[in-house]
């Protein structure tokens, strides 16, 4: 009997969740698993961009939400789509032009590498942020 699994199909919609706890060290956790989960799912053209941007919305939730976030990578219909939810309930700007206000660029170069992004506050109880890539 062959305990393989099979190779799933690369159309095939996937989800993971991460929790982080509020840790200096829970960006890079979150960027080293993006990159397992699109390295095992055949993505990899994706993983540099992915993982950058990964970074910037855990590194910004990690700097300004003050507790633990979620951390969500789905691929359906060709998309990758990358969320964060935290506690916070203060949005990032929604201009693409947008510099933050500790005078960091984060959100200007998710802006500028993603084929979309944005954020919506959830029921009372945080935000998320999120952002799509396509190969």
């Amino acid at each position: 009997m062959n305990s393989r699994p099979r190779s799933p199909h690369p159309d095939d919609p996937w989800e993971y969740r991460l929790t982080l706890p509020h840790h200096a060290l829970g960006t890079g956790v979150a960027r080293s698993t993006v990159r397992s989960i699109l390295t095992r799912h055949s993505l990899g053209g994706l993983v540099d961009t992915a993982e950058l941007l990964t970074s910037e919305l855990c590194g910004n939730s990690y700097r300004h939400a003050g507790g633990p976030a979620t951390v969500g990578v789905r691929w359906a219909d060709g998309t990758l789509h990358v969320s964060v939810r935290d506690g916070s309930d203060v949005l990032p700007a929604p201009s693409p032009g947008c510099v933050e206000l500790d005078g960091g660029r984060g959100l200007l170069l998710v802006s500028r590498c993603a084929q979309a992004w944005g954020s919506r506050a959830v029921d009372g109880d945080g935000k998320v942020t999120w952002f799509e890539l396509r190969p």
